[in-house]
């Protein structure tokens, strides 16, 4: 066991040796992948800031408004600029992660399914408005849908309870740096592809504009043309997945012990 796992106060390790680590682990996780297999998806960040969107820095901003979070994030966010999340897979429910570190350490994120009450909440409050619909995956929403997909309790983003968090590194915290930087990577993903927030609470998006064509039908107005298709991804102007799991619970894992 090496020195430092017995104090509070690992070795410094500077980003440099970061970033060869992980440029390294990445290296091995394509030849093992070969040609066949599902390569490693690193999570790449150009710049200091980890998001740049509407959506990216929301899911930041949500998991450092929790003092449970806050003090423990940013080791992670060092780690994750350096590029050490070589690979983050977000499905239904979970995600996983391997991370560079001494060692390639197995991060796993189980989030609770939003529950089918508050998501109908949501859905009447973005889906009742066209404006809204359109902008919604862009992150152009009308203050009134960003308090509403924002708000701590019956917004889209998950409370510290909905999240069970392992990692397979030493570090008996809850949320170790790895984690961390795993919460970040996630932030920096949905900049790219925000359908994967949905996805991940088992909501579809769909639904919003289901909603939004029953609001226009009770008003005795036509649905848009934009919304009569089944092209959400055309409607958006974003790519989504189009071979999504389907939602499943998340499989249980042991949660580390706190001293």
């Amino acid at each position: 066991m090496a020195y430092w796992e017995y104090s509070s106060f690992p070795p410094y390790v500077s980003a440099a040796e970061k970033r060869k680590r992980a440029a390294a682990a990445i290296k091995r996780l394509q030849k093992q992948a070969g040609k066949k297999g599902r390569g490693p998806e690193p999570v790449v960040i150009e710049g200091r800031a980890i998001a740049r969107t509407f959506w990216g820095k929301a899911w930041c901003d949500n998991l450092e408004s929790y003092a449970d979070f806050a003090y423990r994030l940013e080791r992670g966010r060092s780690y994750v600029r350096a590029g050490a999340v070589v690979d983050l897979k977000i499905d239904a429910g979970k995600i996983e992660a391997r991370v560079s570190g001494t060692e390639l350490y197995e991060v796993a994120v189980s989030i609770t399914k939003l529950k089918p009450a508050r998501w109908k909440i949501l859905a009447g409050t973005c889906g009742g408005r066209v404006g809204s619909l359109v902008g919604l995956l862009r992150g152009e929403l009308p203050d009134e849908v960003m308090r509403a997909v924002t708000d701590r309790k019956q917004g889209l983003f998950p409370e510290p309870r909905q999240i069970d968090m392992d990692c397979s590194c030493p570090d008996v915290a809850g949320v170790c740096k790895h984690v961390g930087a795993t919460l970040y990577g996630v932030g920096a993903r949905l900049d790219a592809r925000p359908e994967l927030l949905f996805h991940l609470r088992g909501v579809d998006p769909q639904e919003l504009i289901e909603q939004a064509t029953e609001d226009l039908a009770a008003a005795g107005q036509g649905a848009p043309a934009a919304l009569a298709g089944d092209d959400l991804g055309a409607l958006f102007g974003i790519e989504l997945a189009a071979d999504a799991a389907p939602v499943v619970p998340a499989p249980k894992r042991a949660r580390k012990k706190k001293r």
